[in-house]
């Protein structure tokens, strides 16, 4: 049986939402999830037909790393409607490489936590993992 669009955005919902601190929102409208850590972004799930008949997600990188990332993964985009400096898109097509995905959303967020101020990132240490997971509601 084919994977479907609610299996996928439930597999990265749960990749997203285990990580310390991890929240998620609707700020543009029920089709786009964001995941943030302190409010910052590091993921956001979505369907973009022109891109892919597949849900993206849309993750911060190592502006040295983009450009590899792109060249050797046939999954891996220049990050649809982001600086594409920083951001990828990854399709998550049935046959994608869900450890690659998982390495990749654990690398965006490190990269925002990183930016974090140091009193914010050693709350998050003390939470370890998928302690704080929870998702925010518009209303």
């Amino acid at each position: 049986m084919q994977p479907t669009h609610r299996d996928a955005a439930a597999w990265c919902h749960r990749t997203c939402l285990a990580l310390p601190g991890a929240t998620q929102d609707n700020p543009f409208g029920p089709q786009t999830d964001v995941f943030r850590v302190h409010g910052k972004v590091f993921a956001l799930l979505m369907h973009v037909p022109h891109v892919s008949e597949h849900l993206i997600v849309n993750l911060k990188a190592e502006p040295d790393e983009v450009p590899l990332l792109v060249a050797e993964h046939e999954a891996v985009l220049p990050g649809y409607h982001m600086n594409k400096k920083h951001w990828v898109s990854v399709v998550l097509a049935p046959d994608v490489d869900h450890g690659l995905v998982e390495e990749l959303v654990e690398d965006s967020y490190d990269n925002v936590v990183s930016g974090l101020p140091a009193r914010l990132r050693s709350t998050l240490q003390a939470l370890g993992p998928g302690s704080s997971a929870r998702t925010v509601t518009d209303g």
